[in-house]
């Protein structure tokens, strides 16, 4: 299609067919017609129309079983029916059955052009409505994007500079950095926020697929395809298209993806017509591409297309200063799911997670983190909570080779923990529970590395409405 607003129209009376598609495309629309309801159905399943205009009285199908038909498969095409004087109760049930509007016979060419272009502003609003909630549903997912790290600071300098351009970007990193969560906080800062952001992982698509995927097909095209698909690229349309492991992309799906870029059109599966886009590629590999260019596995002009500004993303290990606000904002995202929050980390842990050397970077911390408030069954996470390989590579085993689980310190510690809870964290109170003083209780605390956690249900003393 042309870009314009489509218009299909199907009337079995070739005359008024002609002129009604000849009115429509003399003030704009791009009109295709349809002999029929049959017709019509195949029509659509080939091409996306904005709108529907049909006769009411055709044979084999009328335009109340087309409208019925459409209403099961495509619920949100405004159809508008034509119908005569005569036929108006007729067309009062059409509107009940989900018809947009009717038009009676003779047509007022002013009144046919007012209901069409209502008809496809109504299409459009839907489709804006969508993809704003699509766009808004998407957007908290960069509130991961965490790090006061000298390096991460200039990583987000960088996504801000170029968030307001359509520059095309690739963002460089090994796995778990978070190359989406970039991807994502460019778009959502870009004009673009209010259309989608559609991700594709390369080395997740076979080869045979890439194609149906990426650019779409027509009904019939191939065994399988009974319905007409979109692709991908059509879908990201306005918004950002991002590619992530774009060097796992074999030759062919490399050489169709530069066309794309080149040309701005996509081809669906077995459609002779070529449809524009409008999309900003963001691209994303762990894998050096220069390398792989050397190696005769990547295009030199690919990547020239897709490396116009390049982000690289450090690992973890080389921006330790970041794990513990990391850290500490998984904790706060699945602490609070347990029915006992999980509210803090004990120093030890904290240094353990901090001289991890973190091969699977941001991913690997969120999931070591889910897991010990998986398993923690009190309100601080301790070294006990942590994975073994966390614990072995740094040498820090803290607390826990002192605390082994059944042991009389396991026991006391636990019991100090539990008075805590009990006394809202307030350090007195909890003395006074255990029948200590209040010197010991800090002793215990220090010596179980509790000393400087903080509880959900702490109360600051030095606020008297403990708000």
């Amino acid at each position: 299609m042309s870009g314009l607003p489509s218009i299909l129209v199907v009337d079995d009376d070739q005359q008024n067919r002609e002129m009604l598609a000849e009115a429509l495309s003399q003030v704009g629309f791009d009109v295709d017609i349809a002999r029929d309801g049959a017709e019509a159905l195949n029509k659509a399943n080939e091409v996306m129309y904005d709108a529907v205009l049909s006769d009411i009285r055709m044979a084999p199908l009328s335009g109340l079983d087309l409208l019925n038909s459409f209403r099961k498969t495509m619920p949100e095409m405004p159809i508008v029916l034509l119908t005569a004087f005569g036929s108006v109760d007729t067309a009062i049930q059409a509107m009940k059955q989900g018809a947009y509007n009717y038009i009676t016979k003779p047509v007022n060419l002013e009144e046919l052009v007012f209901t069409m272009t209502r008809a496809v502003e109504h299409r459009r609003l839907i489709e804006d409505n969508r993809t704003l909630q699509r766009a808004f549903s998407e957007r908290p997912r960069t509130a991961s994007l965490i790090g006061q790290s000298k390096k991460m600071v200039e990583v987000f300098k960088l996504v801000g500079r170029v968030s307001r351009s359509r520059t095309a970007v690739l963002i460089q990193g090994e796995s778990g950095t978070g190359k989406e969560l970039i991807a994502r906080a460019i778009h959502d800062n870009s004009p673009r926020a209010t259309h989608r952001f559609v991700a594709v992982n390369c080395s997740a698509i076979p080869d045979s697929l890439l194609e149906s995927e990426l650019f779409g097909h027509i009904k019939g095209s191939f065994t399988g395809a009974h319905i007409l698909r979109r692709g991908l690229l059509e879908e990201a349309s306005g918004g950002t298209f991002f590619l992530d492991e774009v060097g796992d992309l074999s030759s062919a799906g490399q050489a169709k993806l530069l066309r794309v870029l080149q040309e701005g059109e996509v081809r669906r599966i077995g459609s002779n017509e070529s449809v524009r886009v409008d999309v900003r590629i963001i691209a994303a590999s762990r894998r050096n591409l220069a390398d792989l260019i050397e190696a005769g596995r990547f295009r030199e002009d690919l990547l020239y297309r897709l490396n116009t500004v390049n982000i690289f993303i450090p690992p973890l290990r080389e921006r330790p200063e970041d794990i513990p606000l990391l850290a500490e904002f998984f904790l706060a995202r699945y602490g609070d799911e347990k029915e006992v929050p999980v509210t803090s980390f004990s120093p030890a842990a904290m240094r353990a997670l901090t001289g991890y050397a973190w091969p699977g970077n941001v991913r690997e911390l969120e999931h070591v983190v889910e897991r010990a408030v998986a398993l923690a069954s009190h309100a601080i996470l301790s070294i006990d909570d942590l994975p073994p390989e966390v614990l072995q590579t740094n040498g820090n085993h803290g607390d826990r080779v002192e605390i082994l689980p059944g042991t009389l310190k396991a026991l006391q510690r636990d019991q100090v923990l539990k008075m805590l809870e009990s006394a809202q964290g307030n350090k007195e109170r909890t003395a006074r529970l255990l029948g200590i003083s209040r010197r010991t209780l800090y002793r215990l605390l220090d010596r179980y590395g509790l000393g400087k956690t903080r509880l959900s249900t702490e109360v600051d003393v030095s606020d008297p409405t403990g708000s």
